[in-house]
């Protein structure tokens, strides 16, 4: 029997977000913008960081920050798992931080490995030469099952998660955030993360504008089993998608089907489409339906494409798909939230614990806004690739032609897979802003030693010292021959922040980055 009432993920139509506030508000310092309390009636602070959404992005949040001992309630609308079983791809960068954090043993017991080529625009390339990663593949997993491994992992380390429980406003002042929930009750904390999704209550209690494009094209997906011979559906869905880019069919496991058609048009309805909408447009894309039945969820998705002014105000900090949001192709919509949380974790709790330098939160935003910006340009010109008007049809045959050449190839890669961002943390060597790879050190591989989100001195001249930020700072002589540089400093995202032999200089570095030494 048909029927419309299946689990769906909010669509990313964005048409919800057309009432949110676009003006600027001048100053990392400003007090919030929503009252529900009185400041005679404020409690005493019960948290140090509240997040509001208990995703991907999150559930690695409250992660981080425990690492640091920072108390964390994660607050979850949702009150049971959702039951769509979307795979998502960890690329390597994501696939690394798992690795830094000792997860991705557990994490790949879930999933599937492949080759990191073909993700540029779906154009179907091999895996360019010589990443330089350990871990050069991407790994297909179950959406819900990765948020539950993180979720887990950061109940583990001491986060409270709830599940059921909506923020509906917030004020906040020089000492905290009062967050006010759907049921009336009221949380007092020194920093709220907006983490809530591309609809972000947050962002928009914050004022925060969200400039870009509304949804231009949608995409219907859903799980659903399917009437005809696996061979008759092979056939066509490879001539289909010759030129198509946005329709396949194929096996989910247990019967069913993973089935993605070009949508009609742009609807404004938050509701899920039904069998119907897929049958009719199976029958105008394929000529045939499949003989679709049965479906297991039914969803749908735009191409909104949408940037956060600002991450930051005051005491109120956004991540995730509450900053960016943008079309699912090439995969990075859930790695980029995964990358948000470890660059912000430990910034956040070097400010709690009252060793970071002023600065250092304000960094957050100056590194993850350009690399979203830069996410959103790219999944801007993939979009355009997957059209199927001439022009772009050329201009795909031409990159197809020019990704042959595997310094193109490696260049897109790199960029899809987040393995090739570079801080600006100032000048120097083109190594320094990088990541480290995953490289042999003595007594094992470098992520071993990242497993607690500390910063870490690799020192081959075996002079050098952390000193003083020892409690924040892990020290490793004579680490490997793999090196090339007398000694580097690792921030605890495993981005390279000093290269050099000087401890004049290193002490410098290690103040800009983690404070004053306590000794």
């Amino acid at each position: 029997m048909d029927s419309p009432k299946f689990t769906a993920e909010p669509s990313s139509n964005d048409t919800a977000e057309r009432d949110a506030a676009t003006g600027d508000i001048a100053g990392s310092d400003v007090t919030g913008l929503r009252s529900s309390a009185s400041g005679a009636d404020r409690a005493p602070a019960m948290f140090d960081v509240v997040i509001a959404g208990c995703g991907p992005t999150g559930a690695m949040l409250a992660a981080e920050l425990r690492l640091h001992d920072v108390r964390v309630l994660v607050l979850e609308k949702e009150t049971e798992p959702v039951s769509m079983v979307r795979i998502a791809g960890l690329h390597i960068r994501s696939i690394e931080l798992m690795a830094m954090r000792g997860l991705l043993e557990r994490i790949r017991e879930h999933g599937r490995q492949r080759p990191a080529g073909g993700l540029f625009a779906a154009i179907n390339k091999p895996a360019p030469k010589h990443l330089d990663s350990a871990h050069a593949y991407l790994l297909g997993i179950p959406q819900p099952v990765i948020v539950h491994l993180l979720e887990e992992h950061a109940t583990q380390l001491g986060a409270q998660v709830r599940h059921g429980c909506t923020v509906t406003d917030l004020e906040q002042d020089d000492e905290g955030v009062t967050v006010g929930l759907a049921d009336g009750e009221q949380l007092r904390t020194r920093y709220l993360i907006g983490c809530d999704g591309g609809r972000s209550t947050v962002r928009k209690l914050l004022g925060v504008g969200f400039p870009g494009e509304p949804s231009r094209t949608e995409t219907l997906m859903g799980e659903m089993e399917v009437g005809v011979p696996q061979e008759e559906i092979a056939a066509k869905v490879t001539e289909i998608g010759q030129t198509h880019k946005r329709f396949w069919l194929r096996p989910s496991g247990k019967g069913a089907y993973s089935v993605v058609v070009p949508a009609a048009g742009v609807t404004d309805s938050p509701e899920p489409p039904t069998l119907e909408d897929f049958r009719q447009q199976l029958r105008t894309i394929a000529g045939t339906d499949f003989g679709v039945h049965s479906p297991r969820w039914l969803s749908r998705f735009g191409d909104a494409t949408r940037l956060a002014e600002r991450y930051r105000v005051g005491r109120v900090l956004l991540a995730g798909d509450a900053a960016h949001i943008h079309p699912p192709t090439g995969g990075q919509g859930l790695n980029l939230g995964i990358q948000d949380a470890v660059n912000l974790g430990w910034k956040l709790a070097g400010h709690i614990r009252g060793w970071a330098p002023t600065t250092l939160l304000d960094t957050y935003q100056s590194e993850r806004h350009p690399v979203a910006q830069d996410v959103l340009d790219n999944t801007r010109a993939q979009m355009e690739l997957h059209s199927t008007e001439p022009g772009p049809q050329a201009l795909r045959r031409l990159l197809t032609e020019l990704m042959d050449i595997d310094e193109v190839n490696h260049h897109l890669t790199e960029k899809i897979t987040a393995i090739g961002i570079r801080y600006d943390v100032g000048e120097g060597p083109d190594l320094l802003g990088r990541r480290l790879p995953d490289i042999d050190v003595k007594g094992g591989r470098l992520y071993d030693l990242l497993h607690h989100g500390r910063g870490l001195l690799l020192d081959r001249t075996e002079r050098l010292t952390t000193g003083g930020w020892s409690d924040r700072v892990d020290y490793l002589a004579a680490p490997t021959a793999a090196l090339d540089v007398p000694c580097l400093l690792l921030r605890p995202d495993g981005h390279i922040a000093w290269i050099g032999d000087d401890q004049q200089d290193l002490g410098h570095h290690l103040s800009r980055w983690f404070g004053q030494p306590t000794n």
